[in-house]
């Protein structure tokens, strides 16, 4: 049986970094699209991205071929080349100090793994339509306390 073929689009936003923050997840299927999002008190911006991740994978019920696009080179280079040499390392960066947000990679990284993942980095505020929706339900987040 051939795995879903499925688009996410991600972003994490933060009043004040720490402060309140947003995530949110464009989730494509189809023809078919689901918005996820939600928020946190006294969190960060890099929280809040890897959140959304981690909610929008979390968000599908089998495996899928994924495209995922984020705005953050936090998450991509993370997930795609930091991360080997952080689990290799003990969770240790390359300067001997714990990884930030430890707890929420190692979360990322055990749900990605139930998957086929394309890493795509797009250019924050640059007309991409679901990046900009992302964007958008991430703020209002915030806002919806």
């Amino acid at each position: 049986m051939n795995k879903k073929e499925v688009t996410i689009y991600t972003d994490g936003a933060c009043s004040g970094n720490p402060g309140a923050g947003g995530w949110a997840a464009v989730i494509l299927f189809q023809d078919q699209r689901k918005d996820i999002c939600g928020r946190a008190e006294n969190t960060t911006n890099n929280k809040m991205e890897l959140m959304a991740v981690i909610n929008g994978l979390k968000a599908l019920k089998t495996s899928c071929n994924i495209n995922l696009y984020t705005d953050s080179l936090y998450i991509k280079n993370g997930i795609t080349a930091w991360i080997k040499k952080w689990k290799i390392n003990g969770w240790r960066t390359s300067d001997k100090k714990p990884v930030k947000n430890m707890e929420l990679w190692q979360e990322l990284d055990e749900i990605s793994s139930q998957h086929q993942i394309n890493w795509h980095w797009v250019k924050a505020h640059n007309g991409d339509k679901y990046n900009e929706a992302a964007d958008t339900l991430a703020r209002k987040a915030i806002d919806n306390a």
